[in-house]
């Protein structure tokens, strides 16, 4: 069977991807291990994910954001902060301008919200619960066998996408290296219920055993991410209940009053992957597949999702060039193209995330002193909070029609 794009991966990004392309007029096809809905799935489970504005315009033109705006919780401030010392800042929406700085949606709402949009149809072709058991490339084509229940298929498509995460087995096929930097930490990642309303405020604290966040949920609910070493994570999965709580009162203080109930810990060993390349012949490499990075400033999916974009954008458009020629989506500058986009805005993010682990962590005075300096100026400087702003709708460099809630079709 013959398909232009070969996506390997319906997770998050791969299934956003899916959707993008679905109207095109293109075959494609989606390859993935786990359906949406099962317990086993690693993308759909219980944690939540905090979309910036760009994303949830994403999301919109994608026409997928009405099935979640009514589960989605609105952050209307960002609170930060250094435990210990003097330095905070904090961005409120209703000063920049904008309804909410993002949202904060559960990770099996999404999940349900794309795959019900990626039932198989003329030109889209689902595989689910299926594996990619070879890949061979060639200058024309990319060969997937795919084994389906016991039965092989093979597909020869003009590009494949690795959307298969941070042990992407895709991106290995085709030769690419991936540099990996273990934080030797663990995201300890539940659900608080505060005594005090959260008021849409999310918080990132930054303590001296590592960053915690507190993002806003309905009913007065907030999702937790505890970053501990790895010693300590073992530990607090078999703390209880009230020991648990009181650690994390120690670390957040009593800015919503005392924690009254916690839900289920899943611990998540972090670590930095950053893939040596975004493409090879004939091949794109997306979202975990391409970086995974420490979830502190929740950038991840976000930037994931700015791949799609991308990505989607030239594909259509090389389409929509070659009419009923039919077109190379594989091209080598195609492929071009999409790593010079993306390269700006993948590495400033790469090295955002990845200096804030290493500036908050930095236990010198002189570092500490400065980092606290820096967060007090952040906070009184309305042009680096209106620069926050812009980056909360993905607005550095080109941005995206999606992005910009322009159809792709």
């Amino acid at each position: 069977m013959s398909v232009d794009v070969a996506i390997v991966g319906g997770g998050m990004v791969g299934a956003t991807l899916g959707v993008a392309l679905a109207p095109l007029n293109l075959r494609v096809a989606i390859i993935e291990a786990v359906p949406h809905d099962a317990a086993a799935q690693p993308s759909f489970d219980e944690r939540t994910t905090a979309l910036s504005n760009g994303s949830r315009r994403i999301l919109e033109t994608l026409g997928v954001w009405p099935a979640l705006h009514a589960a989605a919780t609105p952050i209307r401030k960002i609170h930060v902060s250094d435990q210990g010392h003097f330095g905070f800042a904090r961005i409120d929406a209703a000063e920049q301008g904008i309804a909410a700085m993002g949202y904060v949606v559960a990770n099996r709402d999404l999940g349900g919200a794309l795959w019900s949009r990626l039932t198989p149809r003329p030109g889209l072709e689902v595989y689910c619960p299926a594996e990619v058991s070879r890949i061979s490339t060639n200058e024309q084509s990319v060969t997937v066998e795919i084994t389906q229940r016991g039965a092989k298929t093979c597909l020869d498509a003009k590009l494949i996408v690795a959307a298969d995460g941070a042990q992407s087995a895709v991106r290995s096929a085709v030769g690419v290296d991936a540099q990996v930097r273990d934080y030797e930490q663990t995201a300890v990642i539940t659900t608080v219920l505060p005594q005090r309303f959260h008021d849409h405020v999310a918080y990132e604290r930054f303590t001296p055993n590592g960053p915690l966040a507190l993002l806003p949920l309905d009913g007065g609910r907030c999702t937790l991410v505890l970053t501990l070493d790895r010693e300590a994570a073992q530990s607090a999965m078999s703390w209880s209940d009230a020991e648990f709580l009181a650690e994390v009162q120690r670390r957040f203080g009593f800015r919503l009053g005392r924690f009254l109930k916690v839900g289920r810990r899943v611990p998540y060993p972090l670590f930095l992957t950053r893939a040596a390349r975004t493409s090879a012949a004939r091949c794109v490499i997306i979202g975990n597949a391409a970086q995974g990075l420490h979830p502190v400033a929740g950038m991840g999916f976000n930037l994931g999702l700015r791949d799609v974009a991308c990505l989607a954008e030239l594909i259509a458009e090389r389409a929509a060039q070659a009419g009923q020629a039919g077109a190379d989506v594989g091209s080598a500058d195609l492929l071009a193209q999409y790593d010079a986009w993306r390269a700006a805005d993948r590495g400033g993010v790469i090295g955002f995330t990845d200096g804030l682990i290493r500036v908050f962590s930095n236990p010198l005075s002189s570092i500490r002193r400065l980092r606290n300096l820096g967060l007090l100026a952040f906070d009184l400087l309305p042009p680096a909070k209106a620069a926050m702003s812009r980056l909360s709708t993905g607005g550095g460099g080109r941005v995206p029609k999606l992005a910009r809630g322009v159809a792709l079709k």
